[in-house]
Protein backbone atom coordinates (compact mmCIF):
# COMPACT_ATOMS: atom_id res chain seq x y z
CA UNK A 1 0.00 0.00 0.00
CA UNK A 2 1.03 3.23 -0.82
CA UNK A 3 0.58 6.17 1.32
CA UNK A 4 -0.77 8.17 -1.38
CA UNK A 5 -4.07 6.04 -1.34
CA UNK A 6 -3.90 6.38 2.13
CA UNK A 7 -4.17 10.00 1.80
CA UNK A 8 -6.91 10.25 -0.38
CA UNK A 9 -9.31 8.86 1.74
CA UNK A 10 -9.04 5.83 1.49
CA UNK A 11 -9.50 4.51 4.90
CA UNK A 12 -9.68 0.70 5.79
CA UNK A 13 -11.50 1.60 9.10
CA UNK A 14 -14.13 3.10 7.56
CA UNK A 15 -17.16 1.06 6.21
CA UNK A 16 -17.50 1.79 2.55
CA UNK A 17 -20.89 1.02 0.92
CA UNK A 18 -20.70 -3.06 0.32
CA UNK A 19 -20.28 -3.52 3.93
CA UNK A 20 -23.52 -1.90 4.43
CA UNK A 21 -24.91 -4.11 1.48
CA UNK A 22 -23.80 -7.30 3.32
CA UNK A 23 -24.89 -6.30 6.66
CA UNK A 24 -28.56 -5.85 4.69
CA UNK A 25 -27.89 -9.50 3.25
CA UNK A 26 -27.33 -10.99 6.46
CA UNK A 27 -30.07 -9.21 8.40
CA UNK A 28 -32.47 -10.01 5.70
CA UNK A 29 -31.20 -13.93 5.85
CA UNK A 30 -31.33 -13.38 9.51
CA UNK A 31 -34.99 -12.10 9.43
CA UNK A 32 -36.01 -15.31 6.95
CA UNK A 33 -34.30 -17.80 9.45
CA UNK A 34 -35.95 -16.20 12.48
CA UNK A 35 -39.10 -16.26 10.73
CA UNK A 36 -39.60 -19.72 8.76
CA UNK A 37 -36.99 -22.08 10.29
CA UNK A 38 -36.64 -21.28 13.93
CA UNK A 39 -40.71 -21.65 14.39
CA UNK A 40 -41.12 -25.48 13.18
CA UNK A 41 -37.33 -25.83 15.11
CA UNK A 42 -38.94 -24.54 18.24
CA UNK A 43 -42.17 -26.87 17.80
CA UNK A 44 -40.70 -29.78 17.36
CA UNK A 45 -38.29 -29.22 20.16
CA UNK A 46 -41.26 -28.51 22.53
CA UNK A 47 -43.30 -31.33 21.18
CA UNK A 48 -40.71 -33.30 22.07
CA UNK A 49 -40.27 -32.26 25.51
CA UNK A 50 -43.75 -32.32 26.15
CA UNK A 51 -43.42 -36.02 24.88
CA UNK A 52 -40.66 -36.81 27.30
CA UNK A 53 -42.83 -35.10 30.24
CA UNK A 54 -45.67 -37.49 29.49
CA UNK A 55 -43.49 -40.55 28.71
CA UNK A 56 -41.89 -39.65 32.58
CA UNK A 57 -45.80 -38.99 33.71
CA UNK A 58 -46.60 -42.21 32.77
CA UNK A 59 -43.97 -44.01 34.01
CA UNK A 60 -44.56 -42.58 37.44
CA UNK A 61 -48.81 -43.35 37.13
CA UNK A 62 -47.59 -47.47 35.90
CA UNK A 63 -45.05 -47.58 38.87
CA UNK A 64 -47.83 -46.37 41.46
CA UNK A 65 -50.17 -48.86 39.71
CA UNK A 66 -48.07 -51.51 39.78
CA UNK A 67 -46.75 -50.61 43.58
CA UNK A 68 -51.10 -50.59 44.16
CA UNK A 69 -51.33 -54.06 42.42
CA UNK A 70 -48.18 -55.67 44.39
CA UNK A 71 -49.42 -54.36 47.65
CA UNK A 72 -53.42 -55.73 46.62
CA UNK A 73 -51.81 -58.70 45.42
CA UNK A 74 -49.59 -59.28 48.44
CA UNK A 75 -52.73 -58.38 50.84
CA UNK A 76 -55.04 -60.93 48.54
CA UNK A 77 -52.10 -63.52 49.01
CA UNK A 78 -51.92 -63.30 52.79
CA UNK A 79 -55.64 -63.35 53.37
CA UNK A 80 -55.83 -66.21 51.23
CA UNK A 81 -52.75 -68.03 52.98
CA UNK A 82 -54.87 -67.33 56.68
CA UNK A 83 -58.49 -68.16 54.90
CA UNK A 84 -56.67 -71.44 53.65
CA UNK A 85 -55.10 -72.23 57.33
CA UNK A 86 -58.39 -71.97 58.68
CA UNK A 87 -59.98 -74.32 56.50
CA UNK A 88 -57.66 -76.63 57.04
CA UNK A 89 -57.70 -76.60 61.13
CA UNK A 90 -61.79 -76.94 60.84
CA UNK A 91 -61.09 -79.82 58.31
CA UNK A 92 -58.72 -81.26 60.62
CA UNK A 93 -61.30 -81.13 63.82
CA UNK A 94 -63.85 -82.32 61.12
CA UNK A 95 -62.08 -85.03 60.37
CA UNK A 96 -60.82 -85.99 63.78
CA UNK A 97 -64.34 -85.75 64.94
CA UNK A 98 -65.66 -88.51 62.22
CA UNK A 99 -62.69 -90.47 63.22
CA UNK A 100 -63.91 -90.12 67.01
CA UNK A 101 -67.04 -91.06 66.28
CA UNK A 102 -65.98 -94.01 63.63
CA UNK A 103 -63.99 -94.94 66.11
CA UNK A 104 -66.41 -95.13 68.85
CA UNK A 105 -69.03 -96.78 66.60
CA UNK A 106 -66.33 -99.79 65.82
CA UNK A 107 -65.89 -99.93 69.36
CA UNK A 108 -69.93 -100.22 69.94
CA UNK A 109 -69.73 -102.69 67.07
CA UNK A 110 -66.78 -105.05 68.62
CA UNK A 111 -68.41 -104.84 71.52
CA UNK A 112 -71.54 -106.00 70.14
CA UNK A 113 -69.75 -108.95 68.33
CA UNK A 114 -67.80 -109.55 72.02
CA UNK A 115 -71.07 -109.73 73.59
CA UNK A 116 -73.13 -111.97 70.76
CA UNK A 117 -69.72 -114.27 70.80
CA UNK A 118 -69.45 -114.73 74.54
CA UNK A 119 -73.46 -115.07 74.73
CA UNK A 120 -72.99 -117.57 71.96
CA UNK A 121 -69.54 -119.61 73.84
CA UNK A 122 -71.66 -119.78 77.43
CA UNK A 123 -74.69 -120.95 75.09
CA UNK A 124 -72.47 -123.79 73.60
CA UNK A 125 -70.80 -124.48 77.37
CA UNK A 126 -74.09 -124.77 79.08
CA UNK A 127 -74.96 -127.37 75.75
CA UNK A 128 -71.68 -129.05 76.49
CA UNK A 129 -71.46 -129.04 80.06
CA UNK A 130 -75.26 -130.37 79.79
CA UNK A 131 -74.60 -133.64 77.54
CA UNK A 132 -71.52 -134.27 79.81
CA UNK A 133 -73.50 -134.48 83.11
CA UNK A 134 -74.98 -137.64 82.40
CA UNK A 135 -71.85 -139.52 81.42
CA UNK A 136 -69.68 -137.43 84.33
CA UNK A 137 -70.27 -140.38 86.45
CA UNK A 138 -69.05 -143.55 84.79
CA UNK A 139 -65.94 -140.86 83.35
CA UNK A 140 -65.05 -140.17 86.93
CA UNK A 141 -65.40 -143.69 88.26
CA UNK A 142 -62.54 -144.43 84.90
CA UNK A 143 -60.52 -141.80 85.94
CA UNK A 144 -60.34 -143.31 89.48
CA UNK A 145 -60.03 -146.49 88.26
CA UNK A 146 -57.37 -145.89 86.24
CA UNK A 147 -55.54 -143.97 88.96
CA UNK A 148 -55.83 -146.38 91.93
CA UNK A 149 -55.23 -148.92 89.48
CA UNK A 150 -58.34 -150.84 91.28
CA UNK A 151 -61.50 -151.21 90.56
CA UNK A 152 -63.44 -148.49 92.42
CA UNK A 153 -67.16 -150.02 92.47
CA UNK A 154 -65.14 -152.92 94.52
CA UNK A 155 -64.49 -150.80 97.39
CA UNK A 156 -66.28 -150.87 100.33
CA UNK A 157 -69.23 -148.81 101.30
CA UNK A 158 -69.63 -148.30 97.70
CA UNK A 159 -72.60 -150.41 95.24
Amino acid sequence: MDSKNLAEGDNFLVPNGTFFVELAIFLIVLGVIWKFVVPPIREVLQARADLVAKTADDNHRAARAFADADAKYRSELLNARTEAAKIREEARGDGQKVLDEMRKTAKAESDAIQAKADQELSAQADQVAGALRPSIGSLSETLTNRVLGESFANQPGRG
